[in-house]
């Protein structure tokens, strides 16, 4: 019943995420004609981190070595992911852009499945993800090249966030994560469009409110869900992001679905339900799949060897809880 309750909040969390995602990305494809991908996407991660420090005010003089590389490496993929990603809707139509992202959860999911369900899901919202990506006509190699840059960002950022969050039990990870993506990409985007942005002084809002509609809102949800469902699951649940943003654009812009295109969302659709549906199950979760607040990853390496009291402990043979009586 735990395991059922965890997979349909991570659900809701992932798709209220993708939602806030397309509506950020459609409002940062609107202000391509004032700065580049580039600069948009240095904005984006520069007042994340700016609102989520003054919210937050992380302590980084008592953070631990192993907690600074996770935060660390996690900023510099949310960098490399956002420029790419910018760079990417800036060549190919919104809706094939993050169709092409997620095929890195996507492979990510597919290469943890554990049984025949989990597989069938994943093949099932990768076909479904594949024939969304099928456009009428050839499409621009640097717009491919961003996407599958981007993909491989986005996949290796799932890893990373499911780390930074069970390294950190509040929002302090994210937080030094967005900052120190924000140090590497706010200089490139003030030196390569600084003049454009102080000629348009207007898209500093339109960056504020791309910063919290594609960064603060997604972040903070991917974060909250990666703690109750594993990176495959995740990745799964992560395929109705092309869906929504074809029935977003359809509402929004009047773009009607081909039959193929309507095809594709429901298996998308499918596949998230079979994926919420195998991962409730009784088989055991595996490392990829426990969530982060049990089990033994939750008693990192860097609080010392003695460990806290009420970790579990593997002592041989038997397991104890440390503190209480053997």
């Amino acid at each position: 019943m735990g395991n059922t309750r965890a997979a349909r909040g991570a659900l809701v969390m992932v798709f209220a995420q993708v939602v806030s995602l397309q509506a950020g990305a459609a409002v940062a494809k609107g202000a391509y004609g004032h700065v580049s991908p580039t600069a948009l996407a240095g904005m984006r991660l520069g007042f994340a981190a700016l609102v989520m420090w003054c919210v937050v005010r992380p302590r980084p003089g008592v953070l631990t070595a192993a907690r600074w590389r996770a935060a660390a490496g996690l900023g510099v993929v949310l960098a490399a992911m956002n420029t790419a990603y910018f760079q990417a809707i800036g060549h190919l139509p919104l809706g094939v852009a993050a169709t092409l992202e997620l095929l890195g959860p996507l492979t990510l999911a597919l290469a943890l499945s554990r049984s025949l369900a989990q597989l069938c899901a994943g093949l099932l919202a990768l076909a479904g993800v594949l024939l969304l990506a099928a456009p009428g006509g050839a499409l621009p190699v640097a717009g491919l090249v961003s996407g599958a840059l981007a993909a491989v960002c986005r996949a290796a950022y799932v890893v990373l966030n499911r780390r930074v969050g069970r390294l950190f039990p509040d929002w302090s990870g994210l937080t030094v994560a967005l900052a120190a993506g924000a140090l590497l990409l706010v200089p490139v985007g003030a030196v390569t469009d600084g003049a454009a942005v102080a000629r348009h002084p207007g898209v500093l809002g339109t960056g504020l409110l791309v910063a919290l509609l594609s960064s603060l809102i997604p972040y903070c949800l991917d974060l909250l869900a990666l703690r109750r469902v594993g990176v495959r699951a995740f990745g799964v649940l992560l395929a109705l992001g092309p869906a929504v943003g074809a029935a977003v654009g359809f509402a929004a812009l009047g773009e009607r679905l081909s039959g193929p295109q309507c095809g594709a969302v429901g298996l998308v659709v499918a596949a998230c339900a079979w994926a919420v549906w195998s991962g409730s199950g009784g088989s055991a979760p595996g490392p990829a799949d426990r969530p982060a607040e049990q089990g033994p990853a939750d008693c990192p390496a860097e609080r010392g060897p003695a460990g806290p009291r009420g970790c579990r402990v593997h002592d041989g043979p038997m397991t104890r809880t440390r503190g209480s009586a053997r």
